[in-house]
């Protein structure tokens, strides 16, 4: 073997010796094993609805291995400041947070532009998210954003008006403008309603300090509210009561944490689940699964809630039926 053969082979052999070292060395391996992911979460506004799917978030987290020190969480509010909601997914993206979630469509928006096809963008309790842009399909979202969705059990809503006020026949619907969800959420309850046989008007706030005016033209004119799932009107629904409650004009909202709020009853999707869910599936993507073929999560078993001191308030009596069904598995507020 001539001697410059013997050097070319000699610096090749040295050369993967070193490429050996750097790729399999324990130390790499327990690098990458003690990485701590930074996870943003972007939530809409403060009420009860969007805090029990934060809550719900940072279990399911938790129970895929997820808390403590083997995670750093940058939670952020917007309080329903659209400008808020872009300077915070930029910070995200400045920090390179390895995942966001959002909490509310508005939010979910936000982060998929900012992300811009990045790094993933987890949904949590969005309405409608193929209709609102975020994902192609729920079953194939097709980019780098997936999640869960609590869908309004619309068709059992109405039931519930039927059963809960079975004289009345005007019903007023009302959403925030700005909310792509709540106002999804209405005309289709509108639809319904209206092939069901009820005179029903859509009411529109643009803000939630609408409501007060709004609200008091609508109890004038109609016998049943329907309160969709709508992060405005959540967030105004103790406003909404205080007025329909001067006009003993019953609401009946989406989700259990607007019945306590005053609402009559309904029939609930556990926000908690939906957040839990999209806590497991945001882990699951930290872990590897590609969010553009990991299908949109629905959850839509509900149970019964009901309010009976609003009953009580408004002289109405609830079916023994609705009230055994919420003493069996859902919740009666006294």
């Amino acid at each position: 073997m001539n001697k410059r053969l013997l050097a070319t082979i000699t610096a090749i052999l040295a050369f993967l010796a070193v490429a050996f070292v750097t790729t399999s060395h324990p130390a790499n391996s327990e690098k990458k094993a003690n990485y701590v992911p930074t996870v943003g979460i972007l939530q809409l506004v403060t009420h009860p609805a969007l805090d029990e799917i934060h809550r719900g978030i940072l279990d399911g987290l938790k129970s895929e291995g997820y808390s403590g020190q083997k995670i750093k969480i940058d939670y952020q509010n917007a309080q329903a400041n659209q400008a808020n909601l872009k300077t915070m997914s930029q910070k995200f993206a400045n920090e390179n947070a390895d995942l966001t979630i959002g909490i509310a469509t508005p939010a979910a928006l936000s982060l998929a532009k900012t992300a811009n096809g990045g790094n993933p963008v987890i949904l949590a309790g969005i309405t409608d998210p193929a209709g609102s842009g975020l994902v192609k399909t729920t079953q194939h979202p097709g980019n780098n954003v997936t999640g869960t969705t609590g869908d309004s059990p619309l068709s059992q809503h109405l039931s519930v008006i039927k059963q809960a006020v079975p004289n009345a026949k005007k019903l007023g619907i009302i959403y925030t403008t700005s909310d792509h969800g709540g106002e999804y959420n209405a005309k289709n309850m509108a639809k319904l309603a209206q092939a069901a046989g009820y005179d029903v008007k859509l009411y529109t706030i643009s803000t939630t300090n609408d409501m007060q005016q709004v609200a008091e033209t609508m109890a004038s004119q109609v016998d049943v509210v329907y309160a969709p799932q709508d992060n405005g009107v959540a967030s105004a629904m103790k406003t909404l009561i205080n007025v329909t409650n001067q006009n003993k004009i019953p609401v009946i909202p989406a989700v259990d944490t607007m019945v306590k709020d005053g609402g009559l009853a309904t029939i609930s999707v556990s926000q908690y689940d939906i957040g839990y869910q999209a806590g497991i599936m945001a882990a699951k993507v930290l872990k590897g699964k590609n969010p553009a073929n990991y299908p949109v999560k629905t959850i839509t078993q509900g149970d019964m809630v009901v309010n009976l001191k609003q009953a009580q308030l408004l002289g109405i009596h609830l079916p023994d039926s609705m009230v055994k069904a919420a003493e069996t598995k859902g919740e009666v507020i006294k």
